[in-house]
């Protein structure tokens, strides 16, 4: 789990063994069971989790009952409601493990003394939320021009496992269409 984290930190900024043993000191790890939440909506999102094993969603349900997967975090993500983590305020979002996981968290107290102790986990986590802003973007551009053959093509490019990993009606739910209307795309595609 250590050296996981530690390879995907090394990729954006530089630690010794010592301001990496600081940061696993602020860091508790958690293992989670195939449908457990991590987080539910209404509840404050008290952790950032990077995913050293296993697969979550982050989704919503809307007013008529259905889920709206917005992300999933396989091993080497972070995962939470990011909003709810910043501001301290109800999570919009539901996390549930899809997989036995096993995560490494960090509380948002931890993460401000890292950031007055170690400066350069403020450029590491601003590398990363400049990531998933621009990967939104993305998303949501898609989702507004593109056909769903088109964003159903865009995420096997993009997570080529995560078609073999995740059931279908999951992989719908993510790209916004029903399961039997990906299930049509997936035929058409074949032909």
């Amino acid at each position: 789990m250590q050296e996981m984290i530690r390879r995907h930190i090394s990729q954006y900024i530089e630690l010794n063994d010592e301001q990496f043993d600081y940061f696993l000191s602020l860091t508790t790890s958690r293992k989670l069971r195939k449908k457990q939440y991590l987080l539910q909506a209404g509840e404050v999102c008290r952790y950032e989790s990077f995913v050293t094993k296993g697969c979550l969603r982050a989704y919503s349900i809307d007013e008529k009952g259905k889920e709206h997967i917005v992300q999933f975090a396989t091993e080497d993500w972070w995962i939470a409601d990011l909003n709810s983590f910043l501001t301290q305020t109800p999570a919009f979002y539901n996390i549930d493990a899809l997989e036995d996981s096993e995560l490494i968290q960090i509380e948002k107290n931890a993460l401000e003394q890292i950031y007055s102790c170690l400066p350069q986990f403020e450029r590491f986590f601003r590398i990363k939320i400049q990531k998933a802003f621009t990967s939104l973007q993305s998303r949501l551009n898609e989702s507004l021009s593109g056909t769903a053959t088109d964003r159903y093509l865009s995420f096997i490019s993009k997570y080529p496992s995560f078609e073999q990993r995740l059931p279908q009606h999951q992989v719908a739910s993510y790209l916004g269409i029903s399961a039997e209307f990906l299930s049509k795309i997936r035929q058409n595609l074949s032909k």
